[in-house]
């Protein structure tokens, strides 16, 4: 048999538990019984991002950040989604205890990290106005691609930062974890969003291959969720220089994230609108934008909506 050669690319620099699912239906050969030979890989980081990449018609499918995908579709680039990776947002802000800093609005006057991008910025006076406090009061430092840890807070190279991951970043501190404050932004004031939505790009897949590959892929999060022994065994041979603990805890926090209910995949009106609504408010998108343009719709028939918002059933 004759494969179709499908490359994926992740959202990261590395490999981490939110591509559980994918590296699960791989190893177990979900995949290649589809008929596809599915190469999971990264960017690099020297030739831009997963959607650059994608944009490039570089790869087949990628997994990238919905107000990314959104700000490339507002600017004409054939980018689409087709399915979603996770339900809620992953950023936190994160200090210490003995700051002084116990809700958001204290961070008036603190220094506090972040890579400054629009979006970022703007979503730390969002989450700092919505506490009552004044955004032009916090003191920003760049910190640029670079995630800093409590540890770095502890230290005195910062106060607090922004942008670090409740399921990932956050568990690497070495200090204890009563000393450590994160705050999910969800549970600030954040709107509702994707963290991670997967698209295709100019190199777009027949639509069966398309078809084949999320039902498999689908196949692979269940997995990962109901047995992660097993996507624990496997994320040691992708990414063995982790420790399996905190492989663990991340793959326990970050599991429910991927599922609506019981379903996978489903791209959300109800994250989609808020959250595409923000963005245009604070100028990253443009007021008349309608997120519908950058989804792909009816990629499988027997479960698109009227909205033309997709999920997977099992």
């Amino acid at each position: 048999m004759t494969l179709t050669h499908v490359r994926v690319m992740l959202e990261y620099f590395h490999p981490w538990t939110n591509a559980a699912g994918l590296y699960v239906a791989s190893r177990e050969g979900w995949y290649r019984d589809a008929g596809l030979d599915v190469e999971l890989t990264v960017f690099d980081p020297q030739r831009g991002d997963t959607l650059e990449h994608l944009a490039r018609g570089e790869v087949h499918l990628g997994v990238f950040p919905t107000n990314r995908l959104l700000v490339r579709s507002a600017a004409g680039q054939p980018l689409h989604a087709v399915a979603s990776i996770n339900h809620r947002g992953m950023e936190t802000i994160q200090t210490v205890v003995g700051r002084g800093i116990t809700r958001p609005r204290d961070l008036e006057g603190k220094r506090l990290a972040l890579n400054p991008t629009p979006r970022g910025l703007a979503m730390v006076r969002h989450l700092v106005a919505a506490d009552g406090g004044d955004p032009d009061a916090v003191i920003l430092v760049d910190s640029g691609y670079r995630e800093l840890s409590a540890d770095d807070i502890a230290a005195g190279e910062v106060d607090a930062t922004f942008g670090g991951y409740w399921a990932w970043d956050a568990l690497f501190a070495q200090i204890p974890g009563p000393e450590r404050i994160t705050w999910p932004v969800d549970e600030i004031g954040a709107p509702p969003y994707h963290s991670y939505l997967l698209g295709t790009g100019p190199a777009a897949l027949a639509p069966e291959d398309l078809s084949a590959f999320l039902s498999a892929t689908e196949r692979g999060y269940r997995a990962a969720t109901e047995q992660p022994g097993l996507a624990l065994e496997i994320l040691d041979r992708v990414i063995p220089y982790f420790p399996r603990s905190i492989l663990s805890r991340s793959l326990e926090l970050i599991a429910p994230t991927w599922w609506h209910g019981d379903r996978w995949g489903e791209i959300r009106p109800d994250l989609m609108d808020p959250y595409t609504d923000w963005l245009a408010a604070n100028a990253i998108l443009p007021a008349t934008f309608d997120w519908r343009q950058a989804v792909t719709p009816d990629w499988r028939a027997e479960v698109a909506t009227p909205a033309g918002v997709q999920a997977v059933r099992r």
